[in-house]
């Protein structure tokens, strides 16, 4: 059994988060000690990476308590999964395309710029007061 400073060393994850991880129902309530210390057992750190893992690929955490709770529930197929990761994918990529449109927007904004002139005479300023 491990404490929740050992959990959060052998992790990397913060106290706090793993406090947070467990109120929102990403991690089960730990054991207790009579002293009222919580007890970890090895699983923990294993949920703890999957939760990581998922956020490194786009996931919320709500997202990921889905994931989660699809793991086991009676009937999940990879198919169920493969839906939620399309999904997810989509989303990203549809961020993606905004973000290109932003970068372009914003080159050409910095492109009109000489950075020379009063406030008043700035393109990328008056610009943005237009949008």
């Amino acid at each position: 059994m491990y404490s929740i400073g050992q959990i959060a060393k052998i992790s990397g994850i913060s106290v706090e988060t793993i406090r947070f991880y467990e109120k929102e129902g990403l991690l089960e309530k730990p054991q207790r000690k009579e002293s009222g210390y919580r007890q970890y057992d090895e699983s923990v750190i294993e949920r703890l990476s999957f939760i990581q893992q998922a956020k490194g690929l786009g996931f919320t955490l709500a997202e990921i308590l889905e994931l989660l709770s699809l793991e086991i529930k009676t009937g999940t197929t990879s198919k169920d999964i493969k839906q939620m990761a399309q999904s997810k994918l989509h989303t990203i990529e549809e961020k993606i395309k905004m973000l290109k449109r932003m970068q372009r927007t914003l080159k050409d904004l910095v492109i009109q710029c000489d950075g020379q002139g009063s406030i008043e005479q700035c393109p990328i300023l008056n610009a943005i007061k237009k949008k």
